[in-house]
């Protein structure tokens, strides 16, 4: 609900900061104070049109900022378009702003980040309802229309049983639409996946291979010279030349001087243990070298093959993926793909069948739920024509229009395919005929002013529960009615005011009785300029102003005034 209004340098007004609170306001006050110029800034608000003579004379830029608090379905609603669109609720509250520059431009933000005015729109929509103008009344756009006669009959679980069913149908035609691509593409895929999974296949490759055959390689590209270093080493470690003695060799005759000396001096007698050790350790080193040596050979032949397997692996690479895995990986997800192209004609046929079932499903359950919306729509038309009757408007027809379209594509209901979406098979729209003898015509079109202030308190108070929108505006719903019908008037809106922020800016008393707040807009001067003013009317001065209202700023007129108030607390 709209709970402070803050509007600057726009139009008449100066600044001007407003509370509202839950339940009925009412807005009073004389003509050409700024009452319609407080709902033209909240219609600014919301989105609607902007142009420069909306900025105050003498002033740079008008300014309206409006904080709403977030409570109940339209909180969930709120919340998964604020998410949608990027954009975060403080704290349980969605802050509003928009500013109209003398050059005519405008800026419109949503809790402080600038957004096109669409969007603005599109939001001021699930916030506010405004008649007057009518740009924000969501019950004039036809698309609603099924929403509210399927939660005034409490149908939506049905409705949406309905749209499940079409969303998998839609999830089933978009995977027939790939599986039906061209046949001459889907061939052409195939051989080149064919090709692909041959290739890699035909050449045998293993994890890690390419790095055995890089050592490999090495080895054999350099064994002439391996064989030569490691005879030398042999012959230094373990051999001899014929004329110097090997390392082992050397290294026995030091262990044996150094056991001598051990038994002359007991001082010495680890060292012959250390000798030994290296003695082994360098016995080990000569086996290991002598049988590296015994692996060697010359062989062109495998030179040439592992060259040849390196350079296939390397051409793969280049086709395939850097690796050997990566490769392999390749090669099984071409294997899916061709395993999903191949088995395409049975998914396809599988896919159409349950195309077909779908729509059957559809269609029965699309069939009963238009059903319950005949019967509903039915109760619908005579609880507003009642409504209607209690607001004078007893000669005006109310009746809810829901046709089917057929649609060779569509789903199944008996002998024919209609046109269905995640809905039904049902367009719902609200028809309207005012006066005897006119055809009813589409709610969006009928006459503005009073009359369709009524027509819309009448159709808000029936759908009080089924309407999410939260807060409800009404200017000019006084218009061509009297005392009599405006304190019915007055009694429904507090009614409505149970469920929804009801907002109303009213000329008749016995309306702005019934308020639960009562804000009197009042036009003053100041530094030479005209300014609207706001006050909250409590105690005498809201008998004052009701009184002044019926026309008789008297005793008795302030005794009938306080009639007023005490019937509106009675019937509480």
């Amino acid at each position: 609900m709209l709970t402070e209004l803050h509007v600057s340098h726009f139009a008449i007004i100066d600044d001007l900061h407003m509370v509202f609170h839950p339940g009925f306001n009412v807005l009073t006050g004389e003509t050409g104070a700024g009452k319609s110029i407080i709902i033209d800034a909240i219609d600014l608000l919301l989105g609607g049109k902007s142009s420069q003579e909306m900025v105050r004379a003498g002033e740079r830029t008008a300014r309206v900022e409006g904080i709403f608090e977030l409570e109940g379905e339209a909180a969930d609603r709120v919340r998964a378009w604020l998410q949608t669109h990027e954009l975060e609720d403080e704290d349980g509250q969605v802050i509003l702003a928009r500013e109209v520059r003398r050059g005519g431009r405008s800026v419109a933000r949503i809790n402080g980040r600038a957004v096109a005015q669409i969007l603005l729109a599109e939001l001021g929509d699930m916030l506010v309802d405004i008649h007057g103008q009518g740009q924000h009344l969501s019950l004039l756009k036809p698309r609603t229309h099924i929403l509210l006669l399927d939660a005034f009959a409490g149908l939506k679980a049905q409705r949406e049983e309905v749209a499940r069913l079409v969303a998998e149908l839609r999830g089933v035609r978009a995977e027939l639409a790939r599986l039906r691509q061209n046949a001459r593409e889907i061939a052409r895929r195939v051989d080149l996946l064919s090709y692909q999974v041959e290739e890699i296949d035909a050449a045998g490759l293993t994890p890690g291979e390419e790095a055995l055959l890089q050592s490999e390689l090495r080895r054999l590209a350099n064994a002439e010279t391996l064989m030569s270093e490691t005879a030398a080493l042999n012959a230094l470690l373990a051999e001899g030349d014929g004329e110097s003695p090997s390392a082992l060799d050397l290294l026995g005759q030091a262990m044996t001087h150094l056991q001598k000396l051990a038994r002359l001096d007991p001082d010495l007698a680890a060292l012959p243990g250390q000798a030994e050790a290296l003695f082994d350790g360098l016995s080990d080193l000569a086996r290991e070298v002598a049988d590296y040596a015994a692996g060697l050979e010359f062989d062109p032949g495998r030179l040439a093959d592992v060259e040849e397997r390196l350079a296939l692996i390397h051409q793969l690479k280049r086709k395939y993926g850097d690796d050997i895995e990566e490769i392999l990986a390749f090669a099984e997800e071409a294997r899916a793909e061709l395993a999903l192209l191949a088995d395409s004609e049975t998914r396809t046929e599988a896919l159409e069948a349950r195309e077909t079932d779908l729509l059957r499903a559809i269609g029965e359950q699309a069939a009963a739920l238009s059903q319950a919306r005949q019967t509903a729509a039915e109760a619908l038309a005579r609880a507003v024509e009642r409504e209607l009757a209690d607001l004078r408007m007893a000669d005006t027809r109310f009746r809810v229009a829901i046709e089917q379209r057929a649609d060779p594509e569509g789903c199944f209901v008996d002998d024919a395919r209609l046109a269905f979406d995640a809905t039904g098979i049902d367009r719902v729209a609200f028809l309207v005929s005012a006066n005897p003898g006119e055809p009813l015509r589409p709610l969006a079109k009928v006459a503005s002013g009073g009359e369709t202030a009524r027509l819309m308190l009448a159709l808000k108070h029936v759908l009080s529960q089924a309407d999410a929108t939260p807060t409800l505006i009404f200017d000019e719903i006084d218009q061509g009615i009297g005392g009599r019908v405006g304190a019915v008037v007055g009694r429904k809106m507090r009614d409505l005011a149970r469920t929804h922020q009801v907002l109303c800016v009213t000329h008749l008393p016995q309306i702005a009785a019934y308020a639960d707040r009562h804000l009197q807009v009042t036009k003053g001067r100041a530094e030479e300029r005209t300014v609207s003013q706001l006050h909250v009317l409590e105690g005498e001065a809201r008998v004052q102003e009701l009184a002044a209202m019926l026309g008789a700023d008297t005793d008795a007129g302030r005794r009938s005034a306080q009639e007023l108030l005490d019937q509106a607390r009675e019937e509480a």
